[in-house]
């Protein structure tokens, strides 16, 4: 392990692009799919692995949605949960807001109430078992109608108390943010945070319309923004928050390689960048692999990493006294390591 290594093991962060579905490993899609006699399209761990090679995003999400078929109960739910939570408690992971996908659950006859039983479990172990805090994030899945997300938006109300946010994900192009300005509208009314996915395959006309028409508090990834000078420009001013996820990028063929991964340049320029993992299981790493495959490719000092840990707090949506509270535990390890 070199210095940088051991510098990023002991590194205080937040999570803050994290789908839970993401982290379905090989290993556990094998023993829910035996539990509950669901037949998966693989024989073996390594052949799921195998079939983890894709072009593009929607590649990704067709084995994606595949996976997801083997959690059917809530204790299914839990036990994803706990798995993510087990494994990033040891990349000193201490809070974590983590998107799921209801619809792709919901429109399998799984009901909404296990979803959230299932998850808020393994949220509430992980806290008591490994000091992580944790938030939900719920995503609507871009791909379906507007309508489609008002009847999730509906089944979430008895749940607002512990749904920290909405977002939008799934298949980005030929799918706008502005297709969802009214439910976006509603779940703002409703007190809720915003954030979507704009700028990971589309164009930065669709970060454009994510701030503009949407209006969120959070850009996931965002990385097409810095086609635009003046959105980048904008950004900057406006301290918006970027969800980066450098393997991600490169996995799903948006970025050529890590060594091209702009995370460097963003923060250069002043944007509020963050690094985190995305779909871990399927992309080949959890947030320190992330952050360490950035700082080899790309040069980053221990100052940068520092700086990416910061933003990543500053842009959670906790209290002004947690987010000092975590900037505090940050600036002493960054002193002291």
């Amino acid at each position: 392990m070199t210095d940088l290594d051991a510098f990023i093991a002991g590194l205080p962060k937040a999570e803050l692009h994290m789908h839970i579905e993401g982290s379905l490993e090989p290993e556990l899609m094998f023993a829910l799919a035996e539990r509950n006699g669901v037949a998966i399209p693989f024989g073996s761990v390594e052949e799921v692995r195998a079939a983890y090679s894709f072009s593009n995003l929607q590649d990704f999400l067709d084995i994606y949605y595949q996976g997801a078929d083997v959690l059917r109960t809530e204790q299914d739910f839990q036990d994803l949960a706990s798995a993510y939570f087990d494994r990033v408690a040891a990349d000193n992971v201490v809070h974590a807001e983590i998107f799921f996908d209801p619809q792709a659950h919901t429109d399998r006859g799984i009901g909404f109430d296990i979803v959230m039983r299932g998850l808020l479990a393994g949220m509430a172990d992980a806290e008591a078992r490994h000091g992580i805090s944790s938030k939900l994030i719920l995503c609507f899945l871009r791909h379906l109608d507007e309508e489609a997300a008002f009847a999730t938006l509906e089944q979430a109300k008895p749940w607002l108390a512990q749904i920290a946010a909405v977002g939008l994900d799934s298949s980005e192009l030929g799918h706008p943010p502005e297709k969802f300005a009214r439910v976006f509208a509603a779940a703002r009314e409703l007190g809720l945070k915003l954030v979507a996915h704009a700028g990971e395959e589309g164009p930065p006309a669709y970060v454009r319309e994510a701030l503009d028409l949407l209006h969120i508090d959070r850009l996931d990834h965002g990385n097409r923004s810095l086609e635009d000078g003046a959105l980048v420009d904008r950004l900057v001013a406006e301290r918006m928050t970027l969800t980066v996820c450098p393997l991600s990028n490169v996995k799903l063929c948006n970025v050529a390689s890590i060594d091209d991964h702009p995370i460097d340049r963003m923060l250069k320029l002043g944007l509020r960048a963050t690094i985190n993992s995305d779909d871990p299981a399927y992309f080949g790493g959890y947030i320190n692999d992330n952050y360490r495959a950035a700082a080899q490719a790309r040069g980053l000092t221990r100052d940068d990493l520092a700086t990416l840990a910061r933003n990543s707090f500053l842009g959670a949506f906790l209290s002004e006294d947690e987010k000092a509270a975590y900037l505090a535990r940050v600036d002493a390890y960054a002193a002291s390591a």
